[in-house]
């Protein structure tokens, strides 16, 4: 993988189209931007349940968006990042059908986890509070099979998401048949979609065992063999975070999102330095997803002090509120249909109050942060919270999930804070010190973010009580200073 910028982004929602519409962006209106791009589950179908992360054929290509050969023509230009869905899929595919028309007659009976493959003897109570829950209520659902029967099946995070035993026969030979069929359409990375919860067992949380790690391992081992590198997703404590990217090829900093917001609000860097100095460098960096602004990765857990602490927490969820005048309240938790309730659902930009120059310090930080940067489709158009599309679905990630189309991304290309952010991605790509060694220093509202590499030296200084920020490059001689204002003017 390239250490430059990258692009997430649905094919349909950023082109109103497929794959062939999105190629042209890229190389017209995008062009030069972006060294790869993680497309988002263009799996058939892409408007499930779950906006495409319940596949009921996860090697087909969704029609409406074109076909494997319009991706591996996209993929002879940018590097690709695919979705690898390894806990479920959807309770409409073929496999699941047979398995509710035959029982356990039908061949793809081992493909599907139930709750008696776990706790053959019962469930009890106590093994039940042990399990991890990524939403409140059951981890199971009950279908009704042929003969008078039925079988809770598990659900991890809706009922029509049936959980796959990984560690079956024909469950390693399911993914086995969506790697093979990545690899000969020019899929150069994939992101292990809930990878932490494949591996259940009985008396424990059935959440990132030491199975599931070898069944990374394993999945990794497979994947590079095929050319593929490997993205792992894991929402978790920070500790963890570092312990599970020693053990994987790269992760997510899913810590930096809130931790930035953390900062900006309350003029204060000293969470976000102590993390930085910590955090794992074989990492993806990221402000906004098709997901939330997640929490819980800087919180306390267990009794462990997290890097915000309750109160701390309390405060930036409050502040995200306020910000958004009480819109991301109405898309998050229980407010709408959320598989997750550890997120806060809002565009980063709204969650910063839409402050053209707040966003850009963010992205600026974001930049400067150790990890290959991805810019989220919506965030690099600095979108607002889309409360038409949130009101007709009433799911909550569809708040920063924006149909847009190439008469409005014309227009958005046109906006200053659009410029500046195109400005920050070339400068991240174009200079050689961020291929070299990271260093922070500062203290309370003063920030130094410095990269250097031989003759080549970036650096980023922030002042949030004087509202000023700087870049400061000398790349073999050739010296720069920006000050970060004057990119939205």
């Amino acid at each position: 993988m390239k250490n430059n910028v990258q692009l997430i982004t649905y094919v349909d929602r950023l082109t109103g189209s497929g794959v062939q519409a999105l190629d042209n962006i890229l190389h017209n209106q995008l062009s030069g931007l972006f060294s790869g791009v993680h497309l988002l589950p263009f799996y058939y179908p892409i408007d499930g349940s779950d906006a495409g992360f319940d596949p009921i054929d996860h090697t087909e290509v969704d029609s409406r968006l074109g076909d494997w050969e319009n991706v591996k023509t996209l993929g002879e230009s940018h590097e690709l990042m695919a979705d690898l869905i390894v806990n479920h899929m959807s309770a409409q595919s073929k496999e699941f059908l047979d398995v509710l028309d035959k029982g356990s007659d039908s061949p793809f009976w081992e493909l599907f986890l139930t709750k008696d493959k776990v706790f053959p003897a019962g469930l009890n109570e106590e093994q039940q509070a042990k399990i991890y829950r990524p939403r409140p209520g059951s981890s199971f659902t009950n279908y009704v099979l042929p003969n008078n029967q039925s079988a809770d099946f598990w659900t991890t995070f809706t009922d029509n998401q049936i959980d796959i035993d990984v560690t079956s026969d024909v469950g390693q030979a399911y993914l086995t048949r969506i790697l093979k069929t990545f690899a000969e359409n020019n899929i150069n990375i994939i992101r292990l979609d809930a990878a932490g919860y494949a591996i259940k067992k009985a008396g424990t949380s059935c959440f990132m065992l030491e199975e599931t790690f070898e069944f990374i391992d394993q999945l990794t081992k497979k994947s590079n063999a095929q050319g593929i590198d490997t993205l792992v997703e894991i929402h978790s404590y920070y500790q963890t975070q570092i312990e599970i990217a020693k053990r994987v090829d790269q992760v997510y900093d899913f810590a930096l999102p809130p931790l930035i917001l953390h900062s900006i609000f309350s003029q204060d860097f000293s969470a976000l330095i102590k993390w930085l100095n910590i955090s794992p460098r074989n990492c993806i960096t990221v402000l906004d997803t098709h997901d939330g602004i997640g929490i819980i990765d800087v919180g306390p857990m267990n009794g462990k002090k997290g890097l915000l602490d309750n109160a701390e927490i309390d405060n930036l969820v409050k502040k995200i509120h306020l910000n958004s005048a009480g819109e991301s309240q109405k898309a998050t938790g229980a407010a709408a249909s959320n598989v997750d309730l550890y997120q806060v659902n809002c565009t980063y930009y709204d969650a910063l109050a839409a402050n053209d120059y707040d966003y850009l310090l963010a992205r600026a930080i974001q930049f400067f942060a150790p990890g290959t940067p991805q810019v989220y489709y919506a965030g690099l158009f600095a979108e607002k919270n889309d409360m038409t599309l949130l009101s007709a679905t009433n799911v909550g990630r569809d708040i920063n999930r924006p149909y847009l189309n190439s008469e409005h991304i014309e227009k958005s290309l046109e906006k200053p804070i659009t410029q500046a952010i195109i400005e920050l991605i070339k400068l991240r790509n174009n200079s050689d010190a961020f291929n070299g060694e990271f260093t922070i220093e500062g203290q309370q509202s003063v920030l130094e973010m410095a990269w250097t590499n031989d003759k080549s030296q970036a650096t980023l200084l922030v002042d949030l009580t004087a509202r000023k920020a700087s870049i400061e490059l000398n790349d073999k001689g050739k010296k720069r200073f920006i000050l970060l204002e004057s990119l939205l003017n």
